[in-house]
């Protein structure tokens, strides 16, 4: 009984482990998007004198993003095990609310902490915030957003 335990146990470490991975590669090709989208957002603003020029970047590139990582994090990642028990509006604003938590509030103080406290560059901040959302995320996105309901 006990060997049969731990072979379940272990099947769902390596189930979340790849789930892990699955988020990585999803998150790389976010991660991407959003900074494309940032960058370019902080390079047309770049005449305007706006000290929070960065906050406006990581608005409007983030809420594009969710959008991306949503579609590839249901279709991918998070995989129903029973069709027609994920209810797609529900996913999509616990989704939108978890990524909302870790990209509008954590990067945005984190963002204020590197740039205005810390003289870090606009473009370097973001890919610290990662070191700390991301995993936030994962776990926000496993536990609640894409949990199956019964």
């Amino acid at each position: 009984m006990l060997e049969g335990f731990l072979k379940i146990l272990k099947k769902e470490k390596v189930k979340v482990l790849l789930q892990f991975i699955k988020f990585g590669l999803v998150g790389v090709s976010n991660t991407a998007v959003s900074y494309i989208l940032y960058a370019a957002i902080i390079f047309l603003l770049r005449g305007l004198s706006w000290d929070q020029d960065y906050i406006f970047a990581n608005v409007v590139s983030f809420t594009i993003s969710i959008f991306w990582a949503f579609y590839w994090n249901n279709k991918y990642v998070f995989l129903e095990e029973k069709k027609g028990t994920r209810r797609m509006w529900k996913a999509l604003g616990k989704c939108f609310l978890a990524y909302g938590f870790t990209g509008y509030i954590l990067d945005n103080i984190l963002s204020y902490i590197w740039i205005q406290r810390l003289g870090l560059s606009r473009y370097i901040a973001p890919a610290l915030n990662l070191v700390f959302s991301a995993p936030v995320n994962f776990l926000l996105n496993k536990l609640w957003a894409f949990r199956e309901e019964n």
